[in-house]
């Protein structure tokens, strides 16, 4: 699991606006990416068993949720990880005797007061990411990690990563292309035969009952756009490190349906 791959991470949280950030925040992120989200105690503990995630941000009260987050830290302490988890809680409780519990008694990582000046999902998923390199360090028996993902869960995983790819690129949501490239991407991906672009064209046609031309156009129209209007040239060439001839208005869409089907595959 190197640093390359997004980070796993399950977010244990009952209010419903702050979810939605965490959920905004990591869709134009390329480093993280959340496995799982709930409102419970004991079904954060079923997401840590069987999705192996490599951080937990709990919400400590759960107040509209089931359970807390000291049964959830309780229930964690009990089980026999490969590799634990780096926790985060997050909280409304500003006493200090509780958060030296937390520390202590628990091995939690760090605590945010949900009140503390600059607190922001950006703030917390930054923490995250510094300290993974630390976190696989503690993985000395290099033992197989194992995760009980289904498939359906892994293609969920594999679309919010394309979004964020897309969302990095610039490409806009008011264009058709937007939907069409992600999944053209999407089907490209478990094609076993890497060269098979037309294919997913072709059967993007007869899926929205249009003509082949259609398809390539609408997808050439929206690569055109970000490219031509990304806000930071530099960041685009960073995220988009494929040749591009000077002369063209961008990628081409089978260069760039290969690009990002061939990053995602070898990250995930």
């Amino acid at each position: 699991m190197g640093s390359s791959n997004p980070m796993k991470i399950i977010i244990i949280e009952d209010d419903v606006s702050a979810l939605k950030e965490f959920i905004d925040c990591a869709s134009n992120r390329l480093d993280i990416i959340i496995s799982g989200m709930t409102d419970s105690s004991d079904e954060g503990i079923t997401y840590v068993k069987n999705k192996l995630p490599e951080a937990v941000i709990l919400d400590l009260e759960l107040n509209w949720g089931k359970g807390s987050g000291f049964d959830f830290l309780d229930k964690l302490n009990q089980l026999d990880l490969v590799l634990r988890p780096i926790i985060i809680v997050t909280t409304q409780n500003r006493n200090m005797a509780i958060q030296k519990q937390l520390h202590t008694d628990y091995a939690v990582h760090w605590v945010f007061s949900k009140f503390q000046e600059g607190y922001n999902p950006d703030l917390v998923f930054n923490h995250l990411v510094k300290f993974r390199t630390y976190l696989h360090s503690q993985n000395d028996d290099n033992k197989p990690m194992k995760t009980l993902e289904t498939p359906e869960e892994y293609e969920r995983r594999i679309i919010t990563r394309i979004k964020a790819e897309m969302n990095q690129f610039g490409i806009s949501t008011r264009y058709k292309g937007r939907i069409i490239v992600e999944d053209a991407i999407f089907r490209l991906i478990f094609k076993d035969d890497k060269k098979e672009s037309e294919t997913v064209f072709q059967d993007l046609a007869r899926a929205r009952k249009t003509h082949y031309n259609n398809i390539i156009k609408c997808i050439q129209t929206a690569i055109n756009d970000a490219w031509q209007n990304h806000d930071d040239i530099d960041m685009l060439a960073k995220v988009f490190t494929d040749p591009v001839r000077k002369d063209s208005g961008g990628p081409s869409p089978t260069q760039f349906i290969h690009y990002y089907a061939k990053k995602i595959r070898e990250s995930m």
